[in-house]
């Protein structure tokens, strides 16, 4: 188990999405939903971590020298903050 620094949520809607993007690079999305008045943006940022690890872990034997990319919040609306669109 892994204990991120976040506020326990309800969670109402998660998705994780998986795209190949070149031969070799993997695009990982993670769109969840809160009813509640604060955000998930460290939920969303960890589950895009942990995949990107796991990818990582079973594809390892393969090529050591993978490297996992650039993690960022791309979208985040609602909340004291309001909307962010990167």
């Amino acid at each position: 188990e892994i204990f991120p620094m976040c506020h326990p949520l309800m969670i109402t809607g998660a998705k994780l999405s998986f795209n190949l993007v070149e031969p070799g690079e993997v695009y990982i999305e993670a769109i969840l939903k809160v009813n509640g008045k604060t955000g998930i943006e460290m939920e969303a940022l960890t589950a895009v971590s942990v995949a990107a690890l796991t990818i990582y872990d079973m594809c390892k034997a393969i090529d050591r020298s993978m490297t996992i990319g650039d993690i960022y919040l791309v979208e985040k609306s609602g909340g004291k903050s309001g909307h962010f669109v990167r």
